[in-house]
């Protein structure tokens, strides 16, 4: 299940980079803390980059901006590989079982 959740969150980052982590664990299905959990284990695999940037002169804050490093590119394309491989598999077996 974190492979997946890892997934998600890898692609929602590469699609959205600029979305709040409110904005990513309310599309993503996620709470705050799951979210952040997934983030902090990304970050320090070296797959996500997190950059604060200040909101704005007159508003206090930071926005954080998420991005997929190299190596979080190459994992998003090895993990979506690994799932049509597993995908693949299943579609051949239920092939075998209806023939039968």
């Amino acid at each position: 299940m974190i492979k997946q959740d890892h997934f998600n969150v890898l692609c929602k980052i590469q699609h959205r980079p600029q979305s709040s982590q409110r904005q990513l664990a309310s599309e993503l299905g996620f709470s705050l803390g799951k979210l952040n959990y997934c983030l902090k284990a990304l970050n320090e695999k070296g797959l996500v980059k997190i950059e604060n940037f200040k909101k704005n002169s007159k508003k206090i804050g930071y926005v954080k901006k998420y991005v997929l490093t190299t190596k979080g590119i190459n994992h998003r394309i090895k993990l979506t590989i690994e799932f049509m491989k597993k995908k693949m598999k299943e579609y051949d077996e239920l092939k075998k079982e209806i023939k039968k």
